[in-house]
């Protein structure tokens, strides 16, 4: 299958953005598709110039005269691995507040701003971030559910054109991401170290962060898994879900979840590749929740996003706080999911406006006043998480 996916709501987002700021950052993990999107929008610019900061005739433009570089271009300059050169950051600024503003920056990373040192500090108020994720449901249609389920977000994955070229795929992913992305960012950390560990979150996938516990079974301290941990996430290949904890008569769980942000890297580093491994794995549900909690993600957007747990054993897989109402959602890997007593205790103690079950299944139908089973499209499809209830 050989065909480009189409990602007009991330284009036109980032197209305002530009609009709206002087500077855009793109971020996102390698390969996930940011330079396709950015040859998208440099069609949209009668001048552009482009940096990449992997080509050595790039990099020693930038490196010996960068404010004379950027400061003579016009239109829209597009830097590609921007973490490769953070000093730019301090020069931008000024460019940024030019009162004749001749240009318009968009700056593509694959760490986050917590990992590039100085880009808040020094953009703030000049640039806005958007995050690219990996392919969602509303942009590959739901008839590739199971596809996009198992072989994840990452485009070159997910069109391979068969599952062991797919496989083939991650394969070479990971061996770049630990022997290249890596050493850029710390070369203090061994790449087999790093595997090692990230092999080891796979197995750990939707569980409750235990630094102490990991860093026993590697034989190195919990500082130094805590920034193994970090590492991962500031790459955008884990997600760190935070816990909601608020003045409840129950003790609730304070430390956070992990799960690896992409579904096919998840299968691949637990050796499950197919469709017919997975369903009968043992963390066939664990997926199932990972990956549908990344596509809501990755649609209603991450911020005010939490889980929820207590000591007795009451939970909630997602809580996200949008507009003063809290809506809830659980994630379920069966045919026809019903309530259990944990969902009833949320949905009160948390005074949850509502409660979704999202399962792999077509068919809407309520349980309760305040409790309905959906399918991860219609949770997707909505234009705001309100209007699932109308």
């Amino acid at each position: 299958m050989q065909q480009l996916i189409e990602r007009s709501s991330l284009l036109q987002r980032v197209l305002l953005r530009l609009k709206e700021s002087p500077a855009v950052a793109l971020l996102g993990a390698r390969q996930v598709g940011k330079t396709t999107l950015a040859q998208e929008i440099e069609k949209r610019f009668p001048k552009s110039k482009r940096f990449d900061l992997e080509r050595p005739s790039s990099r020693a433009a930038l490196e010996s005269t960068p404010e004379l570089v950027l400061s003579q271009a016009e239109g829209l300059i597009i830097v590609d691995e921007i973490q490769r050169m953070p000093s730019l950051f301090e020069i931008l600024r000024p460019l940024c507040d030019r009162s004749d503003q001749k240009s318009t920056f968009l700056l593509l990373g694959n760490v986050s701003p917590d990992i590039v040192k100085g880009v808040s500090e020094s953009l703030a108020g000049r640039i806005q971030f958007v995050h690219v994720g990996g392919l969602n449901l509303l942009e590959t249609g739901n008839s590739s559910l199971q596809l996009l389920w198992l072989r994840g977000g990452f485009p070159r994955s997910f069109l391979a054109e068969t599952d062991e070229m797919a496989w083939r795929w991650m394969e070479g992913f990971q061996q770049t991401f630990l022997e290249r992305d890596i050493p850029a960012l710390d070369s203090r950390i061994a790449s087999q170290t790093l595997n090692r560990f990230w092999m080891m979150m796979a197995h750990y996938h939707g569980q409750i962060w235990n630094a102490a516990m990991i860093a026993q079974a590697m034989g190195r301290s919990p500082h130094l898994v805590n920034h193994y941990r970090d590492i991962l996430a500031g790459t955008y290949m884990l997600r760190i879900l935070q816990p909601w904890h608020e003045n409840l008569s129950k003790r609730q769980v304070k430390s956070p979840k992990i799960y690896l942000r992409d579904s096919g890297i998840l299968h691949y580093l637990l050796g499950i590749p197919s469709q017919e491994a997975l369903r009968s794995h043992p963390r066939y549900g664990a997926s199932w929740e990972g990956f549908a909690i990344e596509q809501i993600l990755s649609v209603h957007g991450d911020k005010e996003a939490y889980f929820w747990s207590t000591q007795r054993g009451a939970e909630l897989d997602l809580l996200l706080l949008r507009e003063g109402k809290r809506w809830g959602f659980e994630f379920k890997c069966s045919d026809a999911p019903t309530t259990s007593r944990s969902m009833h205790i949320a949905v009160e103690d948390l005074k949850l406006d509502h409660l979704w079950i999202v399962y792999p299944g077509a068919e809407k139908y309520s349980l309760t006043d305040k409790i309905t089973a959906i399918s991860l499209e219609e949770a997707l499809l909505v234009i705001s998480v309100s209007s699932i209830a109308q």
